[in-house]
């Protein structure tokens, strides 16, 4: 089994990922779609209340209240401007949640990074090397030997 975020190998009886930590768990399809179906809800009733007060209202201030007909078309651009912002606020927000889903890798197994790491070839020396200690120390009696 592998991990869909960063593609390592796991083992079936995880719950996150050892590398990244992303959840293993299967997802329900009401997870996935319930941010989305709640912004298209609210995109929808929005507008529809929106039209409603626009339209009302205006009905209201003309034959109960006896407003000039100019206030009334102030009252409507005003009203349908506050609908018209709140919607595009909410469809950009309903299209960056649904960018940000599209736009995660999701790894395959033929994309799956090497399982093992072939350890390098070992080379051959004819004599140990010798540690940064013992030269350092080498080279600090040869000065003190000579002063």
């Amino acid at each position: 089994m592998y991990c869909v975020n960063c593609g390592s190998p796991v083992t079936s009886s995880l719950s996150y990922c050892n590398r990244c930590g992303n959840s293993l768990r299967e997802k329900t399809e009401s997870t996935k779609t319930g941010p989305i179906s709640a912004f298209l809800t609210a995109i929808t009733l929005i507008a529809i209340c929106g039209l409603g007060v626009m339209l009302g209202g205006s009905i209201v201030l003309r034959s109960g209240v006896g407003m000039p007909v100019d206030f009334i078309a102030f009252f409507m651009l005003f009203t349908f401007l506050t609908v018209a912002l709140t919607e595009v606020m909410l469809i950009r927000s309903l299209s960056k949640l649904t960018s940000s889903k599209e736009s995660r890798h999701q790894f395959t197994p033929a994309q799956q990074p090497p399982l093992e790491l072939h350890s390098p070839a070992a080379s051959t020396f004819t004599e140990p090397v010798s540690s940064v200690t013992d030269n350092t120390t080498r080279t600090l009696e040869y000065a003190r030997r000579d002063s």
